[in-house]
């Protein structure tokens, strides 16, 4: 079995562990408040990508064993300040508003529909290139449109309303393709593993300090949510992460998005199966217009130019 095999297959474990994590975060809901959930799951990511981050920066040492003097290393802590905590932080309050919407949003909705509409991100992602002035391809218009017609037979009521919880991860949703390409305009220029350990404390430290203002804590509530909490900050963050990192060296890029946005389909697989959730004919149908639209988004149908070698004289 060849790397890029096992890459699409780590993948698809990832697009599972977060399509199921929309369960837990379901189910941590009815114990404890979103700021509190969120802040306990994302700190606990935070710490479980110490170990990685450990790891890799003493392998790269042993790469490049270099004396370095103290003044170096004064300007180096600078640079660390500047290209690797400040940006971490910015990323790290996005995240903080996406995952506050997603995650009291879950309170009034589905794991399955909340899934599903979470995925819009990679719809909303080339649609908001265009303030970067990136170029939008037909395909990732033909998948925006899609899209929409699915969220509205999923989540649309007469009377052209839209339940409270719906509205709510849709917002999130946005917010996720925002943090998407803020994560993209630092991507090569910062580790992404530090990045994201810095990012889920700044969301972890923002929401426990909004807990503390809005929320009451009893031990009864975290005790019911100690699985999902331990699933949501252990398994979705600091395993999932790692499998994505990893996976990501060997698959094409344009696989990857496609695998990943599996993740829509995992969740309501998991509301059905351990929430007892159940969605109408016509939800089902929007979830299969929102998913064809992610899908069609992803893909490259421009017909690939062959390279020409240049002539011998």
């Amino acid at each position: 079995m060849n790397k890029r095999v096992l890459a699409n297959m780590a993948l698809l474990l990832t697009a599972a562990i977060w399509g199921f994590g929309f369960v837990a975060q379901r189910v941590g809901a009815k114990y404890i408040g979103a700021f509190t959930f969120n802040g306990i799951r994302f700190g606990l990511g935070a710490i479980s990508l110490i170990p990685l981050i450990l790891y890799m920066d003493s392998k790269r040492k042993r790469s490049t064993r270099v004396a370095v003097q103290k003044t170096v290393v004064e300007t180096a802590t600078d640079n660390i300040l500047k290209s690797t905590i400040l940006p971490g932080v910015l990323v790290g309050a996005v995240l903080y508003v996406a995952a506050t919407l997603q995650q009291i949003g879950l309170a009034y909705t589905t794991a399955g529909k909340a899934g599903f509409i979470t995925g819009l991100y990679m719809v909303f992602v080339p649609l908001f290139g265009i303030l970067l002035r990136h170029k939008i391809t037909k395909n990732s218009w033909a998948g925006v449109i899609i899209a929409v017609i699915g969220l509205y037979l999923l989540s649309v009521n007469e009377g052209f309303s839209i339940a409270t919880g719906d509205f709510l991860v849709l917002i999130g949703a946005i917010f996720w393709a925002i943090h998407i390409l803020t994560i993209d305009r630092f991507a090569n220029s910062v580790d992404p593993l530090k990045l994201s350990s810095i990012q889920f404390a700044t969301c972890s430290i923002l929401s426990i300090i909004t807990a503390f203002f809005t929320e009451v804590v009893t031990l009864e509530g975290l005790t019911g949510s100690l699985i999902p909490l331990l699933y949501g900050g252990l398994l979705s963050v600091g395993v999932a992460y790692t499998l994505q990192v990893v996976a990501q060296k060997h698959a094409k890029p344009s696989h990857a998005a496609i695998i990943l946005s599996m993740e829509s389909v995992f969740g309501a697989i998991g509301g059905a199966l351990l929430l007892s959730e159940r969605m109408s004919m016509r939800g089902l149908v929007g979830c299969g217009f929102i998913l064809t639209g992610i899908l069609i988004s992803q893909m490259n149908f421009s017909p690939a130019k062959k390279k020409v070698k240049p002539a011998l004289d």
